[in-house]
């Protein structure tokens, strides 16, 4: 396998004898959308503070494609971008005003800076808005500008701390979509840290949750499902298309009846059928032959909800 682009062995944060990370372990590949997931106070903004060499942690090592930003925090910046939750704009300046003067502050000349800062005012759909002052912009412009923001300098990383944070449904699926096309396009590193399970999941290669500073699991949502829920068994979500509930009752106790059904219980409208069957097939001519009505029948699968909610179950904190 690649060196990781991002390598961290054994941090550690402490503020005032609060552990804000314990021991942190964590490799992060060049290419990849990584998701850090966790509650507020759960060390994510620490860890990110730390891997941009903005605070020095207590022991353990951190390498960013390399470089250690604890006594090379220039260089490291030179390979990062850094999009906080809330971002700050000069308001009265035009969107494509503020870029220009960013990629000046990198040492681009201002031909050079005109000429990538359209471009990227292009790339992330600011082009009908780019000569508009940032005080008209809504959130999810603001958010885009930003993002064209980290991207002013060429990064190998980006690093987004709960970038959807205030926006509608419609601009959190263009903003990760965006996100996730830049990633593919320029091989970009992403680092996204956020509290809203689905948006990580939706976008990202592999996942770390924290928990009061410990990373407690990290990897594919899928193999972090089968890991902890390989032995419960195969769920099926039944949908019999009928509404009365001693009908249902009824059908429910006959499926017990079913070699290979274990038990049996209610999801909403649905019966959430327990079973060993390797698929759903030979329980589909079990309940056939019971002459069970099939609306919709659907085998149920393990999201990063249910491993979330498996690690904040109040016995498992």
């Amino acid at each position: 396998m690649d060196t990781p682009i991002i390598s961290i062995k054994g941090l550690r944060k402490v503020y005032h004898n609060h552990i804000a990370v314990n021991h942190l372990d964590l490799d992060i590949h060049k290419g990849e959308i990584f998701g850090l997931l966790g509650p507020n106070g759960a060390g994510k903004s620490t860890t990110i503070l730390m891997i941009l060499g903005l605070t020095e942690p207590a022991s353990g090592s951190v390498l960013v494609d390399g470089i250690n930003p604890q006594t090379h925090p220039v260089d490291v910046k030179k390979l990062v971008g850094y999009l906080p939750d809330n971002i700050g704009f000069y308001e009265q300046r035009t969107g494509l005003d503020n870029l220009v003067l960013v990629a000046e502050l990198n040492g681009y000349s201002y031909n050079e800076a005109l000429g990538k800062a359209k471009d990227l005012i292009t790339t992330v759909g600011l082009k009908e808005v780019g000569n508009k002052k940032v005080s008209t912009y809504s959130r999810g412009m603001k958010q885009r500008l930003g993002l064209a923001d980290t991207l002013i300098k060429n990064p190998k990383i980006i690093i987004l701390d709960e970038p959807t944070l205030g926006l509608d449904p419609t601009g959190v699926k263009e903003f990760l979509a965006l996100i996730q096309k830049l990633s593919k396009k320029e091989n970009l590193t992403v680092l996204l840290s956020s509290h809203h399970l689905h948006q990580v999941q939706e976008v990202c290669n592999r996942v770390g949750i924290f928990v009061k500073g410990n990373l407690i699991a990290h990897g594919k949502v899928q193999d972090l499902a089968h890991q902890l829920f390989r032995n419960n068994g195969v769920t099926t979500l039944l949908d019999t298309g009928l509404n009365d509930t001693d009908e249902i009752n009824a059908i429910k106790s006959r499926l017990l009846n079913i070699d290979g059904i274990e038990h049996t219980d209610m999801n909403g409208k649905q019966i959430a059928i327990h079973h060993s069957f390797s698929s759903n097939t030979p329980l589909i001519k079990a309940l056939s032959d019971q002459e069970v009505p099939i609306r919709q029948i659907l085998q149920k699968g393990y999201d990063l909800d249910d491993i979330y909610s498996y690690y904040f179950e109040e016995n498992r904190l």
